[in-house]
């Protein structure tokens, strides 16, 4: 199913033996636009340190409870390696805690299910360079919400949440808000259909005029993404379905 990762913010994390925090952040890879974790507040228990949990370690949901369980006992969490959640994550960190928690390496992975490479020009670096400055392909989704969307012909809109297919932990859409140029109108654009990320100046940019973003189908946030809409959505920008 299609869900806004704004509204899994707050979700209760559930060990095999107690709750181990709440949801704050994801971070994703910009390379195939795919969760690579779910960055938990902990709370006083764990002295408010914020912890790294890959999709892989989660259960089955109940979200009707807004409730996480995760296949991992407190005990775990409370001696996985310690990452600075506010610095760049590097691969090396990566690797122990994958080693720590016996999770497969996505990286061995060449694409990700349910997802697709994306180009994403980055500049060129040392192994030593990636370990000190971390992983360039991992984002925050924090971070990222209020990037500016630019189409071929100026700014649109920016980002203000993502859609998230919880079946494989894709990131489906960004959910542009026109606000600034169309009171009242939230739009869908699918990473697939981006050109290029500039990081360095929050823009995001389109290979799409104002005009067309601004007839496309409009989006509710108060309802769900359903195959219907995204029939709708895909025919009219003339785009491939990713389901197909």
């Amino acid at each position: 199913m299609l869900r806004s990762a704004k509204s899994l913010h707050e979700y209760t994390i559930e060990a095999s033996d107690g709750d181990i925090g709440k949801v704050s952040e994801f971070l994703f890879d910009d390379q195939f636009w795919t969760m690579r974790y779910l960055v938990l507040k902990t709370g006083r228990w764990l002295m408010e340190r914020r912890v790294l949990i890959a999709p892989a370690a989660l259960g089955q949901p109940s979200w009707d409870t807004q409730r996480l369980p995760v296949k991992l006992t407190r005990e775990q969490v409370e001696k996985s390696p310690n990452i600075d959640t506010d610095q760049p994550v590097s691969r090396q960190q990566e690797v122990a805690l994958y080693a720590h928690y016996g999770w497969p390496n996505y990286w061995d992975i060449a694409v990700p299910l349910g997802s697709a490479p994306i180009s994403v020009p980055q500049p060129a670096m040392e192994v030593g360079e990636l370990v000190d400055q971390g992983d360039p392909h991992l984002r925050s989704t924090q971070a990222v919400m209020g990037y500016y969307i630019q189409a071929r012909d100026g700014d649109i809109g920016h980002v203000e949440d993502f859609i998230v297919d919880d079946d494989v932990w894709a990131i489906r859409y960004m959910v542009v808000d026109t606000r600034n140029w169309w009171p009242g109108k939230k739009v869908l654009v699918s990473p697939w259909w981006i050109t290029e990320v500039i990081w360095g100046t929050s823009r995001v940019r389109v290979n799409m005029d104002r005009e067309t973003i601004k007839n496309s189908p409009p989006f509710d946030p108060t309802t769900c993404v359903n195959r219907a809409y995204e029939e709708r959505l895909h025919d009219y920008y003339g785009r491939p379905k990713y389901w197909q």
